[in-house]
Order: structure tokens, then sequence, then C-alpha cells
């Protein structure tokens, strides 16, 4: 597993979890930190653990925090399961690849972080002279801080999500008018995706904090999913909205432009150009006009349910042959009755109203 992308930010999330504070682990650690005795914990056990190991002894017991102590001043190291709940080895000496490079200089680290790129399991090294804990997961190695210096880089990160969130929030309201008004451009639409993309990749860093944070981190966490509900969505609709023509038997697919969004890195999602491409339109003039097909703003039709939402959008094909239909013309679609239709119109119509407004006022 490369120390980068979804899973291993999944697999980090995961460990640190079950190491925040007001868990039995975190407890653990910490006893074992005041007791100035070090320690070696291997974060699961499989046969590639199992051929490193040399002596030490089974156990096999229910995981506690007293229990972890007491092994621990035992020069050999520990391995629990992977949900932190049994003791499952004890005074182990773990014999890594001598070859696997490494930075580290002192034993209990270095053979900590050789051990974590072999088996490709969370290794946990506590320092007798440092008094830090380290966490070693793949290649990557973090560094577990008092959770007072967490929380102040939490609501750091908090603050800047806000700012880009209204950031977000002026540049889709912008969006909006313009596609009413049938005045979009590449440009308007990578601004957004770029706005989306931003404040997605600051939740996920936040998302980080609150599991390291564990208990302390729980109004950091219902702040941060008022910030970000929705966002996901948002971000779907507008690829849904811009995807390329088909050319030939080509035919381009949201789960592609999503993922080709999140493949850039934070450099190249600065680049607008970069940002059109990702979303399927290489080479195209930032400038060139673009039209809308529709699914954002009808997500924005209070109780319209999404399946006809698209039947709608693919009837009509564009959000402006959308917002110049009738009542008739709406009622062809499978699924919109009179009143639905009625809803619809009315719906656009004061979403309409509300953007200009706000563009022009």
């Amino acid at each position: 597993m490369a120390a980068e992308g979804p899973e291993f930010e999944q697999a980090l999330h995961t460990i640190l979890s079950a190491m925040a504070p007001g868990t039995e682990l975190r407890d653990g650690l910490e006893r074992i930190l005041r007791g100035r005795t070090g320690a070696l914990i291997v974060f699961g056990y499989d046969k590639n653990v199992d051929e490193l190991i040399s002596g030490g002894f089974q156990l096999d017991v229910p995981f506690s925090s007293t229990r972890l102590r007491e092994l621990a001043k035992m020069d050999g190291a520990i391995v629990i399961d992977s949900d932190a709940t049994k003791i499952l080895r004890a005074n182990v000496h773990l014999v890594p690849d001598p070859a696997i490079p490494t930075e580290e200089t002192g034993t209990r680290h270095r053979t900590a972080e050789r051990v974590a790129r072999q088996t490709q399991l969370p290794v946990i090294s506590v320092s007798q002279s440092m008094q830090m804990i380290v966490v070693y997961v793949a290649d990557r190695r973090y560094v577990l801080d008092d959770s007072s210096i967490v929380l102040s880089r939490a609501n750091q990160a908090l603050a800047t999500l806000e700012r880009y969130k209204q950031r977000y929030l002026e540049v889709s309201g912008a969006l909006t008018s313009m596609e009413i008004e049938d005045l979009v451009t590449l440009r308007d639409v990578a601004v957004v995706a770029q706005r989306i993309e931003m404040v997605l990749r600051i939740a996920a860093e936040i998302e980080g904090y609150v599991a390291e944070l564990g208990v302390d981190g729980r109004l950091l966490s219902l702040q941060l999913d008022e910030l970000v509900a929705g966002m996901a969505v948002d971000r779907e609709l507008v690829a849904r909205d811009y995807l390329p023509v088909p050319v030939g038997r080509k035919k381009a697919k949201v789960e592609n432009t999503l993922k080709a969004l999140a493949a850039l890195t934070n450099e190249e999602l600065i680049d607008f150009a970069l940002v059109a491409k990702a979303m399927g339109h290489a080479g195209s003039d930032l400038d060139l006009p673009i039209s809308a097909r529709g699914h954002r703003l009808l997500s924005k039709v209070p109780r319209l349910p999404s399946n006809v939402a698209d039947r709608i959008v693919t009837h009509f094909g564009s959000l402006l042959s959308v917002m110049t239909a009738g009542i008739d013309e709406l009622q062809a679609v499978e699924g919109v009755g009179e009143n639905r239709a009625r809803s619809v119109r009315e719906g656009l119509s004061r979403l309409a109203e509300t953007a200009i407004l706000e563009r022009y006022v």
C-alpha cells in the first residue's frame, strides 16, 4: 500500500481512532509514557508478522491498558489484534528484513518502521527517552501529539474551511445566475469545481484531526458535518451538468470526472485549465460558452425526486429548454403530473428571481 490515496488515509484514520483520547489503547500508551519504559506494538497479526517473530510467548487475552503497561516493562514487542480488543503475543523479538531502507536511528523506531513496511500493518513505537508516540503506517511516519496541539491545528483548519466554503457559496451563486441567463463559460464551471474540491480536501484533513482527537473532537465533528453537508452531492451534480458531449462511441462518465479531479495535486488544482481538462474539456478555451443540463438547479426544487429530475433533463437536454418549457411540455415527462409540473415551474422561477437579485442588487 502506497502512503497516499484514500486507502492509506482510511488506514491512518483507523489507527488514529483506535489511539484517540478516551480509548483503552490511548490510556495504555499514556501509562507507558508516564512509566518511562517505552514499547513496540504491532497493530494486527497475520502470517507476515508471524514470520518476523522470534521468542516471546502467546497470550490471547482481552486487551486492557493496565495489561499493556505491565507487558511493556519487558524488553520485547507486543502484538495486538487489529481491533485492539486482544493482546496476542508479548515479549517477542521482531526480526524484519535489514535491507528495508529506514531513516530512523534508534533501535526501536528503526525496527518499527521496517516491520510496518514489510507487513503493511501499523506499528506503534513509544520512545522511552524522547517521551513520544510514533505510528508507522506503510512507509509514512506519524507523530502523535498532545490533544491541545491537535485541537489548535484543527481549529485553524476549520477557520480555513469556513473561508473556502464562503468563497464556494459566492461562486456557486454566480454560476446559478449565469446558468439561468445562459451566459456560462468553461472558466465559471472550473472555478466552482475547484472550490468544491478545495473544500472537500480541507474537510478530509480535519477528519484526520477528528479521528485523532476522539472524544475531544466531538464538537469539531459537528461543525465539520455542518460545513460540508451536501458538498459531495454538489460536486457530482456539477460534473453531471457539464460532462462533454459524447464523441462517437466514447461516452464521458461522472465517475471518471470525479476521479480525475481527485487525482489533481494541490498545485495543479490552482490551474483552471487543468481542472477543465480533468472534467473532460481538454484543450478547450476557458472562455468558451457552455450550457448546463440542469441537474444542479433541479436538485434545488422542493419535493422533486432525483429520478424524476433526471428524466426531465434527459427529455429536454438543457437547463434553458427546461426553463422555457410550459406546463403541458413538462407533463410529457414520465412521472410529472400537472401539480409537479407547476411545482417545477414555480421552483425554477423562484430560483431565477433570487439568483438575479443577488447578482445585481
